[in-house]
């Protein structure tokens, strides 16, 4: 047994690097007013935050004049950009269309229940293999779409999607219809702009970057803000340009900022060093004969720090409490429905069967990881496997 953790868990959430650790200290002690308070001390804070507004907008590869929403975390900026564009103008309260992926984040598919139950009509697009369906895209895209919200890159199967030609299907085809991509998994992970993929918003996390937890974003384009084409989720004090009220997390943001810059700073590096680990992984899985009854979930494109692989009839969370018993970290799918007992909606719009999603886990790299982790991983996991298997008799 190694001496050390090995922590695979990285779309779960990351270990914060030491410059947003820095950052948010020094914030808490040295600019620690309220940015809303009219007088020096509030207007220092003020002046931190919309420095970290100008560095994500950079990062988005914003050259106009978006605007950056602070919120508590991906999932509020999810719930913003679905909510505050679906009640955005009384018209689309009379059966509006949202077009969406078949596995979605739940902080965006639970949303868009509870717009079906308001009478807004709902579409999701097939995902079989990792591949949206553009043909069905196509046919859904009609006049009455509203709003398109699909993530850039799964975080269950690591599947990249092609979003710039979903946006170039709906100016076409849906002359209503905005898109928003959360883009958690993707943010400093795979190169893009808000303009390369034609989107309207882009909802951002700070944990999946090495930043805190609590602290997300979302960008809205201006041409949502000048139509009005956006309301507040959350009522207040009028913060965040009247889009999401409450005192902003000052330290939290600024960390964020620090995040952000280290991960600007390092993307090329660590994005090859994260498709290495990738490629190293599915190499040695194929390799090993003690893993030849494992299953590579592979999309036809896919982000450099995913990997699915379905277990030879044992269940994930059998063999996630077997890895962990031996340090190693890794996960069933979204950490935020781990209390949820459903099978992965994401693995089932794959194409898996519900006896092989039961049986699925995910490895997430992160830049701390390194080939000998890889080596460490498969070399429990093959021992999980020949020793489960033994316990269930095959």
């Amino acid at each position: 047994m190694q001496n050390r953790e090995i922590y695979l868990d990285n779309s779960a959430t990351t270990r914060i690097c030491s410059a947003a650790l820095a950052a948010y200290v020094e914030a808490s002690e040295a600019h620690w007013g309220n940015p809303s308070s009219r007088h020096s001390r509030g207007k220092d804070a003020e002046d931190l935050i919309s420095g970290v507004r100008a560095d994500l907008r950079a990062a988005l590869g914003d050259t106009g004049n978006g605007t950056v929403v602070f919120t508590a975390g991906g999932t509020e900026a999810n719930n913003l950009a679905v909510f505050g564009r679906a009640l955005s103008k009384p018209r689309f309260a009379r059966g509006g269309k949202i077009l969406t992926t078949a596995g979605e984040h739940s902080s965006i598919a639970q949303p868009l229940a509870a717009l079906r139950d308001k009478g807004f009509r709902v579409v999701e697009i097939p995902t079989r293999g990792g591949a949206l369906d553009m043909e069905v895209l196509r046919a859904e895209m009609t006049p009455d779409v509203i709003l398109v919200t699909m993530m850039l890159v799964n975080n269950e199967t690591g599947a990249l999607y092609d979003l710039a030609a979903v946006s170039r299907v709906m100016r076409a085809q849906s002359r209503d219809a905005v898109l928003h991509t959360d883009a958690t998994q993707a943010f400093l992970k795979v190169p893009f702009t808000v303009k390369s993929l034609g989107a309207d918003m882009v909802t951002v996390s700070s944990h999946k970057i090495e930043g805190p937890k609590g602290v997300g974003a979302l960008w809205v384009s201006p041409e949502l803000i000048r139509t009005r084409g956006l309301v507040a989720h959350a009522l207040g004090g009028g913060q965040e340009g009247g889009l999401r009220s409450g005192t902003e997390n000052v330290p939290g943001i600024a960390a964020f900022g620090a995040a952000v810059r280290r991960g600007r700073a390092d993307f090329q590096a660590e994005s090859a060093h994260l498709r290495e680990l990738r490629e190293y992984l599915t190499e040695q899985v194929r390799n090993t004969p003690a893993l030849s009854e494992v299953i590579l979930n592979l999309p036809p494109v896919a982000a450099p720090h995913i990997v699915s692989m379905t277990m030879p009839d044992i269940k994930s969370e059998t063999m996630l409490h077997f890895l962990s018993g031996r340090g190693i970290y890794v996960s069933s799918g979204s950490a935020c429905s781990s209390h949820d007992t459903h099978l992965s909606g994401a693995m089932l719009a794959f194409g898996l069967s519900d006896r092989a999603a039961d049986c699925t886990i995910r490895v997430s790299f992160g830049n701390r990881n390194t080939r000998e982790d890889v080596d460490l991983f498969l070399a429990a996991l093959s021992d999980g496997v020949g020793s489960l298997i033994r316990v269930k008799g095959r």
